[in-house]
């Protein structure tokens, strides 16, 4: 594990070294045999299916979030580095992307995270195979670079994996002015790097109405299945609106086991306004955010089990409010029956005060 880890880290600083090199010698050569028409490059640049070559070389991307929590119940501290993901993507041919994504560290523990290539068969339709994220899930609540807090709602952290090995078929088009995306997926069922065999896979889809601004719906499932084990279905929906400086987003998922006839289920309300520009020579933009999540078994029979208040503030570092950023978040807990999650240790449903520094580039 530890020479793979390596390996991972070297390619990943060469592709960031070449990539510059390529790009800023494309630039200057641009400059020198153009800089009267510099549109006259386009017609270099374009390829039939509207990518460019540049695109061809592949793109780094990475993330780090580190934080310090102070539990209020237990009077415990910590320092931790929660998440530090590095990634690359790209195009081997017009038809044909690649994601390769890696956790170097996630509570201490070394994960690949996406290992897939995806195929356009035709305009709108593309298939993904090998491990990626289920299509249950939004981004920007289990992404830690698109989160609005530090810590995620309960519904991305206590009910099942993000990802699996399998297939994702996903199709694009318009209804009318309205954008819509069908996602379908078959998946091995026993989550991210076990590909155990099985005669009972697990499938997911969802239906996405909108785009990420302005308004945008989604309905989802996913049939997950084990052998002499739990069958679950997980049925859920959300809803969003965005623009340029405020969101508020509102989800509901439940899981039904099957085979004991129970069910977790799963809400959150949250939002967030951005103040830009906010011209400091270290604070680039302010955003105040606000979470209400909430959880428990058996809703029909039982109330809420725990819910949660999460204030966060967060201080952008850069000129891009989701980039980099200082966040400075407490979470409140109201606790009527403990998840079994809860008793992992005692800060778990503790009232925190989290300081992060999240760093994106």
């Amino acid at each position: 594990m530890k020479h793979f880890s390596a390996t991972i880290i070297t390619l990943l600083i060469f592709n960031t070294i070449y990539t510059q090199n390529i790009t800023q010698n494309f630039v200057n050569d641009t400059l020198n045999n153009h800089s009267v028409h510099p549109e006259k490059t386009l017609p270099i640049l374009l390829n039939s299916r509207g990518t460019t070559e540049l695109s061809r070389i592949p793109r780094f991307d990475a993330s780090i979030k580190t934080k310090y929590e102070y539990a209020l119940k237990t009077k415990m501290s910590r320092f931790s580095v929660r998440n530090s993901r590095m990634g690359i993507s790209g195009y081997i041919a017009d038809p044909l992307k690649y994601r390769i994504q890696v956790e170097l560290s996630s509570e201490g523990k070394f994960e690949v995270l996406d290992l897939n290539g995806t195929i356009n068969i035709f305009k709108g339709f593309n298939v993904t195979l090998g491990q990626t994220g289920l299509p249950i899930f939004n981004s920007y609540i289990i992404t830690p670079s698109q989160m609005l807090f530090a810590n995620r709602a309960f519904i991305g952290k206590y009910f099942t994996g993000t990802r699996d090995i399998g297939v994702l078929a996903s199709y694009k088009s318009r209804l009318k002015s309205i954008p819509i995306e069908i996602e379908l997926g078959v998946f091995n069922g026993t989550t991210i790097n076990n590909p155990e065999w099985t005669n009972r896979p697990s499938y997911a889809g969802r239906v996405q109405f909108g785009s990420m601004t302005g308004l945008r719906a989604t309905a989802k499932f996913y049939k997950n299945t084990h052998i002499n084990s739990d069958d679950l279905l997980f049925l859920g929906a959300d809803i969003r609106y965005s623009s340029r400086n405020y969101k508020i987003e509102a989800e509901f998922m439940n899981r039904h086991n099957v085979i004991t006839e129970t069910n977790r289920s799963a809400l959150y309300v949250q939002g967030a306004y951005t103040f830009t520009p906010f011209n400091g020579k270290i604070v680039r933009s302010l955003t105040p955010a606000v979470r209400w999540d909430a959880i428990g078994e058996n809703l029909r029979i039982n109330s809420i089990d725990a819910s949660r208040f999460t204030f966060g503030f967060a201080l952008g570092l850069s000129g891009n409010p989701n980039g980099s950023l200082v966040r400075f978040d407490y979470e409140h807990y109201l606790v009527e029956r403990p998840i079994a999650e809860f008793n992992k240790y005692d800060e778990m449903d503790s009232d925190k005060f989290t300081v992060e520094l999240l760093v994106i580039f």
